[in-house]
Order: C-alpha cells, then sequence, then structure tokens
C-alpha cells in the first residue's frame, strides 16, 4: 500500500535587491553652496593675507611726498631704486649692517640649534635610560613657556657672565628649541630603521660615526623642515635682543627697524627708509621658504603619519 508523501515546502527566497547583491556606495559631492562658501572664505583668508604684503610693495616705490599725497593702494612715481640706495647709504649704511646680523644670528643661529635638535630627537628615539619619557616630557613643557618670560632670567645670566650686548647673547638661548626635538624624535622614529643602527654597529661604527654616516642623511628632510622654524623663528626674534643689546651696531634688522619707527616723529625723512627696510627684510625669509619647499613640504607630510 503505497503512502502519500507530503509535499516539501520551499524556503522563500529573497528579492535580489536585498539579498546578493551589493549596493554601490554612496559618494558625496558637495553642493554648489559648499563650494561657495569654502571659495569665498578661502578668497577672504588670502586677501587678507596678502594685503599688507601688497601695500608694502606699492608703498616701497614711493618717496616720502608720495607717500602721503596718494591713497595707500595708488601707484604714483617709481622710486624704489633710489629708496634702496638712500636705505643703504644712510648713517654710513647701518641698515646692511643690522641684514649681516640677522643673517648670522638666523642662519648660525638655526643651524647650530638644528643640529642639537637633532642630536636629542635621535637620542630620545634610538636609545633607552632610566626616565627617558619624564625627562622628554620635562623638554616638551617647555613649549608651553613663552620665550618673553624667560628672557630677563636670561639676560641676568647673561650679565653674571658678561655675555650681554655681544653676539653670543642672542646666539647661545637660540639653541635650546623645544619645538625641534620633538619634530626630531617624531622623524628619527619614523625615518632611522633600528635595523640599519644596528648593522653599522656590527661593521664596527662608533656611535657618532652611525649618527653622522648612517642617521643623519636619513633625516635630511627633517633637517631642512627643523632648520626653517628655527631660521624663522631666529629672523623674527625681537624681544630677546631688544632686552640683550645696547649696541646699535649689533641690532638685528628688525629691532633696528624698530628704532627708526620710533623716531619718524622727529625724524619724517625714515617713512620711506621704514617701508623698503620692511620690504627688503622679508626677501631672505622668502627666498629660504622657495628654495627649500621641496624638502619641508615632504618633511611635514613624512613628520605628521607615524
Amino acid at each position: 500500500m503505497a503512502t502519500a508523501t507530503p509535499p516539501r515546502t520551499v524556503p522563500p527566497t529573497r528579492s535580489p535587491d536585498r539579498a546578493g547583491t551589493t549596493r554601490p556606495s554612496r559618494t558625496f559631492t558637495p553642493s554648489w553652496s559648499s563650494k561657495a562658501v569654502v571659495t569665498t572664505l578661502l578668497g577672504v583668508v588670502a586677501v587678507y593675507t596678502l594685503m599688507p604684503l601688497s601695500w608694502l610693495l606699492v608703498n616701497a616705490t614711493k618717496d616720502n611726498g608720495d607717500l602721503f599725497a596718494s591713497p595707500g593702494f595708488a601707484l604714483a612715481d617709481f622710486s624704489l631704486w633710489t629708496n634702496l640706495a638712500d636705505l643703504f647709504t644712510y648713517q654710513d649704511g647701518i641698515f646692511g649692517r643690522w641684514l649681516a646680523n640677522s643673517l648670522v644670528y638666523s642662519v648660525v643661529g638655526a643651524l647650530a640649534s638644528t643640529l642639537v635638535s637633532l642630536l636629542a630627537g635621535y637620542a630620545f628615539a634610538t636609545y633607552q635610560w632610566w626616565g627617558k619619557e619624564k625627562l622628554y616630557g620635562l623638554v616638551l613643557l617647555g613649549i608651553l613657556v613663552p620665550h618673553t618670560v624667560i628672557s630677563l632670567p636670561m639676560y641676568l645670566m647673561a650679565s653674571e657672565v658678561g655675555l650681554v650686548n655681544s653676539y653670543w647673547s642672542v646666539l647661545i638661548p637660540g639653541l635650546v628649541n623645544p619645538f625641534g626635538v620633538y619634530l626630531a624624535r617624531v622623524f628619527s622614529e619614523s625615518y632611522v630603521p633600528g635595523e640599519t643602527l644596528e648593522a653599522a654597529r656590527i661593521d664596527g661604527a662608533s656611535e657618532l660615526r652611525t649618527f653622522r654616516s648612517v642617521a643623519l642623511p636619513m633625516l635630511s628632510p627633517a633637517f631642512v623642515t627643523v632648520f626653517l622654524f628655527s631660521f624663522t623663528g631666529s629672523w623674527n626674534n625681537f624681544f630677546l635682543p631688544l632686552v640683550m643689546l645696547n649696541d646699535s651696531a649689533l641690532y638685528p634688522v628688525g629691532l633696528g627697524l624698530f628704532n627708526w619707527n620710533a623716531t619718524l616723529p622727529q625724524e619724517p625723512q625714515l617713512y620711506s627708509f621704514v617701508i623698503t627696510g620692511s620690504l627688503v627684510s622679508i626677501v631672505p625669509l622668502a627666498v629660504a621658504f622657495v628654495a627649500l619647499q621641496r624638502f619641508w613640504r615632504s618633511g611635514l607630510t613624512a613628520g605628521a603619519v607615524k
């Protein structure tokens, strides 16, 4: 006797749009209003940044008469070369001396500061010793201390050892750069493999030779980045030379222009000198950034990704 088999139930199937297919990922396309807002904000920032420089460029081409007789952004008789000649011959060429002093403070100070920062950052990244992280945290605390706060204690210490009113009174305090030490450690951890250093030690290289011949070439982007930060800080340093220096022959260009600007009510012929000198004083910074931008841009990008 045959028995009937019960009907087989078929499980329900999902619709293709819910199972078995992958939904395309949605890409965010900014609307025209968002683009307009961002473009407007960038334009405002660009105008705000470039307007003082544009005013400086225009007014450096005017003589004293045109400075007060014409609007600020209006062109007048081109007198830039005359202004430059008068600027570098005024008071036996004191402005050229100030410019040379700034180059000494900035180039020599930045090179020494960068080397010290790289050595310290390399040591923090490579070696192990008791209390290393605590000491590193103490170094980072120096970033939070404004330079103006420690200028007076440094002046008192410099006066005790007889360094006031000398080049050393400005160069020595600039050797310490906590932010440069931080950058150097980040770069050393990213750029210098421990296996390479160990191979150099196995080959008989000393620690100093390992740093000079192996680690330092790898840290060239870090060197340029820290150097540019130190160079800019030294070039724009104002308060420390104001406290340390009494002889005008030792002034950097910023302090010298400040003194000229303070005497404008008594000597109005210095208006064109102050404006033209301000334009000349930013040329070394612009040249340094343009010449080294390929290195410091890549260095900042690499240092930001560990």
